[in-house]
């Protein structure tokens, strides 16, 4: 049997809820407050219906006695004056007496926990201290609510619930005291304010809350307790002495007052918050952590330095490590809030943190020196030969930190900061541990953790996206998660949904600032330097996905000496991070929150047009390198402050890999700024390189964008070299009609402009394509139509090209020689403008009609002269390997054929080019039939199986 009254009324019986119902369950709560005393029926009718007289009441009585009866002991059929409720008297002074065992009811056992907590406080030592706060807890933690519940505010139960209140705060300030003792100044924190909260005007609870605030470190919290305090006592004319004298000595930080702990009694603190639940992730990193801090031969102080940026988990993962830590330092462990990123608060001074430590390693308040050094002095010898584990939380810098390291070799440190300290790996020989996001399967994990696994196995594609939208940041994916688990009535989808939505950060607010996305993000971004914040508010004008330091000092109209110098800045506290040597980026939410910033930037359309103004003329340097002959674009001179990437120094088809999606990004931004000539020319710019490596469907994507921007321009010319590079991609992706209708469009573009060189091409590229849908005559005549721009426009690069073309198209109808003729002219004017790139497809060609002609010693040189020459470009690669393999394979060396056909099947497929199964069939017939029969017969037989290949740039 159990009879709980320290919230509503339960009866338990074998562990099992007895319904009451509100009759009953007063009928007991009289009787309990009388327990073991009779009392009168009239009495008890009076309080149950209002009558003590009348016939009825006296019978609803009896019939409430007898359910309640058979509710305490069921089986039982005795005599009325036995059992638990006995009958008592006869008469007028008849009544009911209840004969429960006092060790049945919680409030009896609660009131023991609180005398045995006493015991072990006044006379234990530490140990025993310990068990007194643990008992404390347990009593504390049974209490559910008001006691007697919902009789709370009957007449007949006011004096023994105030009485159970007061036990109630006895306990409270007897846990405190023991919590306090013992340096976990934290664990009390929590009852202390919701006490202070729900009695403002109890004193006592008051000062010990203040204390407690004190020990922590939190002093300007304490003082801030009592001031509310004495304001409202005061306006009640109470004259609050002692919270007075305390307000005074926490001012002065002369705080004597011993909280807890016994006089020479040795002090082992346990500081350390609780440990976190639903803890992910982080399993490889928090290994090799605590390796390195145990795994040492203690010839120095072990230092943790947890870095990484707001809302990663630093805290969390450094509190799971120190408690799986806990049990190898049996000396106790110090935990400090230093506060280094807090909007509330000051950051903690040494001088602060060390009075804390000292107090909770047992040193009286009294012995603590008042200088820094001499507390310094104190604390290290406090620490000598102790195995104390330390862990200072949230600091800003070294310099704050370095005071409270410890000198003994016995004991470890855990730091956590946003800041990079670098001083102290350097110097102090701190180990970095740096965390990172969370990846998609930890991320998906912490929501299910958060949610259940119930509820998101019903919608694992809105978890994944809640996961990703959260960018991998644990802070908010437990803040989505929260939102999910208090609004069991919304989908996933929806949440997701919403998340998905403009405003994300706006999605994963709290009131409290400490589990705020942006308030978080905001304490890192205040601590900046003036420079550092303009330059971070910027880069939310950045829409690539990374960025270089060059295009940094772009965007802010700075030398790359001074970004360099705000990057570090920046990096150091991980509101940017160098993933490599050079290259900086910013996590989604970031990136978000530096946009929102950016939106009241005065310059926002100055830094904007510098960062296009870098980019487009970086591209344009790098496509000059990459195909020196084609034809440039009027490019104006970029602003004042744009120091564009020195191409000079690097590998332009590697710049352009690197930069790939960042210059698609900047295509984009540039047409959604309205900046129309910087979107269609930085889409001219990615062209070649988009081109060479198959990139299709951006190569679709940008030019797109740059059609629409040159339209708006009413510039004819680009807008037809615009359908020309459309009309590429749009082959490419298997769409041939629309490519032809592209460049007839675009040289009606030109039909009244003055650019016979922009109609050259165009009817170059109308060959090409006229070429491969097999309409050889009309590719033959739109390449002669292009030959002979050239000519007239003096176009010598366009020449070339074009001549191999028309040597191309002769070699298709069989007329070999006469292509080799133009093939041949077409190589003197490539080696007469050192035009590498051209004579790659012209040298296939010449191969192609030499393999033809039966010359397959010439064809291989031509097909390997045209690979040694290429660079860079897929498409060419292929076509030239596709070709070298035919010949070898003539030449009767079917491994070579095999690995030839093989690198060009390798790369049709990754680039998904036509022409690639019939590459596939022919390596099939290498494997099989063809090593059984004559050379001649099995060329016949793979030439049927695929047509020739031509390159758009052919």
């Amino acid at each position: 049997m159990h009879v709980s009254i320290l919230g509503p009324i339960q009866l338990r019986r074998d562990g099992v809820l007895v319904p009451l119902g509100p009759q009953l369950t007063t009928l007991l709560a009289i009787l309990l407050l009388e327990l073991g005393k009779p009392v009168p029926s009239r009495r008890l009718a009076t309080l149950l219906t209002g009558d003590d007289v009348s016939d009825a009441a006296r019978a609803t009585l009896r019939s409430h006695v007898a359910h309640l009866r058979r509710a305490l002991e069921p089986g039982e059929r005795g005599r009325r004056d036995k059992g638990l409720i006995a009958t008592v008297g006869r008469g007028t002074a008849a009544g009911y007496r209840l004969d429960l065992d006092p060790a049945c009811i919680d409030a009896v056992q609660f009131e023991e926990s609180l005398r045995e907590g006493r015991r072990l406080l006044t006379f234990g030592d530490a140990e025993q201290a310990d068990r007194a706060a643990a008992i404390l807890r347990t009593a504390l933690d049974h209490w559910h609510g008001e006691p007697y519940g919902d009789l709370a505010d009957k007449p007949f139960a006011l004096a023994e619930i105030a009485r159970v209140r007061a036990v109630h705060r006895a306990a409270l300030l007897t846990y405190a005291e023991a919590i306090n003792g013992l340096g976990r100044h934290a664990e009390a924190m929590g009852d202390l304010t919701g006490a202070v909260a729900a009695d403002p005007y109890d004193e006592g609870l008051r000062c010990m809350l203040a204390l407690t605030l004190y020990r922590d470190g939190r002093i300007d919290e304490a003082a801030e307790v009592c001031r509310q305090g004495l304001a409202l006592l005061g306006r009640r004319g109470i004259d609050a002495s002692e919270l007075h004298a305390l307000q005074r000595d926490i001012l002065r930080r002369e705080v004597r007052q011993p909280v807890g702990g016994s006089a020479g009694r040795p002090s082992v603190p346990r500081m350390l918050p609780p440990d976190v639940p639903c803890f992910v992730g982080r399993a490889q990193e928090l290994s090799r952590a605590e390796a390195r801090l145990t795994d040492r031969d203690e010839q120095r102080s072990a230092i943790l330095l947890v870095l990484g940026p707001a809302g990663v988990g630093k805290t969390s993962s450094s509190l799971r490590l120190a408690h799986r830590l806990a049990p190898r330092f049996s000396d106790g462990q110090l935990y400090a809030n230093l506060r280094g990123f807090d909007a509330t608060a000051a950051a903690l001074a040494p001088t602060e943190v060390l009075r804390v430590f000292l107090e909770a390693l047992g040193v009286a308040p009294e012995q603590i020196p008042t200088n820094l050094n001499g507390q310094i002095a104190r604390y290290q010898a406090q620490l000598r030969d102790r195995r104390i584990l330390i862990m200072l939380d949230n600091a800003h810098s070294a310099d704050q930190v370095r005071p409270l390291l410890p000198c003994s070799t016995t004991c470890v440190t855990v730091v956590t900061s946003r800041n990079r300290m670098s001083s102290l790996i350097a110097v102090d020989g701190a180990h970095p541990l740096t965390l990172g996001l969370l990846d998609e399967g930890e991320a998906g994990q912490l929501v299910r953790d958060r949610i259940g696994t119930d509820r998101a196995g019903k919608e694992p594609e809105a978890v994944s996206e809640i996961a990703r939208l959260c960018a991998g940041l644990p802070l908010a994916l437990s803040i989505a998660a929260a939102r999910a688990a208090a609004n069991p009535q919304f989908t996933l989808r929806s949440l997701a949904g919403d998340l998905a939505g403009a405003g994300v950060l706006d999605r994963l607010t709290d009131s409290d600032s400490s589990v705020d996305v942006r308030a978080v993000f905001s304490w890192s971004y205040q601590a900046l330097t003036p420079a550092a914040a303009r330059l971070f508010r910027l880069l939310g004008l950045h829409s690539g996905p990374d960025f270089t330091a060059a295009s940094a000092a772009s965007l802010a109209g700075l030398s790359r000496r001074t970004a360099n110098a705000l990057l570090a800045e920046l990096t150091g506290a991980h509101l940017t991070q160098e993933r490599v040597p050079g290259r900086y980026v910013l996590h989604d939410l970031l990136r978000a929150y530096a946009g929102e910033l950016s939106e009241a930037e005065p310059e926002r359309q100055a830094a904007r047009r510098r960062l296009l103004d870098h980019y487009l003329h970086s591209a344009v340097a790098a496509d000059r390198v990459l195909m020196p002959y084609r034809p440039p674009v009027a490019v104006v001179a970029p602003e004042e402050g744009v120091t564009p990437e020195d191409i000079a120094e690097v590998d332009p088809l590697a710049w352009f890999t690197v930069e790939h999606q960042t210059l698609i990004a900047m295509v984009d931004c540039a047409a959604q700024a309205g900046l129309d000539r910087h979107a269609w020319q930085l889409a001219w710019a990615t062209a070649t390189y988009l081109g060479r490596g198959s990139y299709w469907h951006d190569v679709l994507t940008t030019q797109s964008l740059a059609l629409s921007a040159a339209s708006r321009l009413d510039d004819r010319s680009a807008q037809a070299q615009c359908r020309r590079e459309l009309s590429h991609a749009l082959a490419g992706l298997g769409r041939p009609e629309q490519a032809r209708d592209q460049l007839h469009r675009a040289l009606a573009d030109l039909a009244d402009v003055a650019d016979p060189i922009g109609q050259a091409y165009n009817h170059l590229s109308l060959g090409w394509l006229y070429e491969l849908q097999g309409d050889r005559r009309a590719a033959i005549h739109h390449d002669r139509v292009a030959l002979d721009l050239f000519r007239r426009g003096g176009d010598r690069s366009g020449q070339a090209r074009a001549l191999n073309a028309v040597g191309w198209d002769y070699a298709q109808v069989g007329n070999y020689r006469q292509a080799i003729g133009y093939c041949r002219q077409a190589l003197s004017l490539h080696a007469e403008l050192s035009d590498d790139a051209g004579a790659v497809n012209t040298w296939d060609t010449l191969g192609y009609a030499y393999h033809h002609l039966g010359e397959y010693g010439i064809a291989v040189e031509c097909y390997e002269q045209a690979l040694c020459l290429n660079v860079g470009h897929r498409f060419k690669e292929a076509e030239a390997l596709a070709h070298l393999g035919d010949c070898h394979h003539a030449l009767g060396d079917m491994a070579a054929a095999a690995n030839s056909w093989g690198g060009a099947y390798a790369i049709m497929t990754e680039l998904r080019i036509g022409g690639a199964e019939a590459v596939r069939a022919k390596l099939e017939l290498t494997r099989t039939s063809l090593p059984a029969v004559g050379h001649a017969e099995g060329e016949r037989r793979a030439l049927r199986t695929a047509p020739s290949i031509r390159s758009p740039a052919k």
